[in-house]
């Protein structure tokens, strides 16, 4: 199992799950499971619809929010995650390849909402440092619109 890291309130980030964590996920009373990964990134990941169809087949909400790491600061990615952090039923779990990119979107779209130095703060006490994105953070602390839901 992947290990699951707390970053607030019903909001966890993993790296990369395989179908059988899925179980262990439900067990463990997540209601929602949103893959950040874009299938084809590596032959080794689990493809979205083998994820999909494990998480509904135990009730989790599914969203498939692949994002590619050279547009992980573009407004409207920032913007689909921040509507989907505020949204989904939680506890909410999101993984990426390894945590890193959940989390760069989760401080991004919650930097209006905490600040950046908490968003940094909070990001470093779960083993991911995001000193190195403090002045696109801190331009986060202006809240970008979610997206409307489709």
């Amino acid at each position: 199992m992947a290990k699951l890291i707390q970053l607030e309130g019903g909001v966890f980030v993993a790296p990369q799950i395989v179908e059988s964590d899925f179980a262990e996920i439900a067990a463990k009373g997540f209601k929602t499971v949103v893959n950040n990964r874009p299938d084809g990134e590596a032959a080794d990941q689990m493809p979205d619809e083998v994820a999909k169809a494990a998480a509904e087949s135990l009730g989790l909400t599914y969203l498939y929010q692949p994002v590619a790491n050279l547009r992980i600061t573009d407004d409207d990615v920032v913007a689909a995650f921040a509507g989907a952090l505020e949204t989904l039923p939680r506890p909410v779990l999101f993984y990426c390849r390894s945590g890193t990119r959940c989390t760069l979107l989760w401080a991004q779209a919650s930097a209006a909402r905490i600040g950046a130095a908490e968003a940094i703060a909070v990001a470093g006490k779960a083993g991911y440092d995001l000193t190195s994105i403090a002045d696109i953070l801190e331009e986060r602390e202006t809240p970008v619109a979610p997206l409307p839901k489709p």
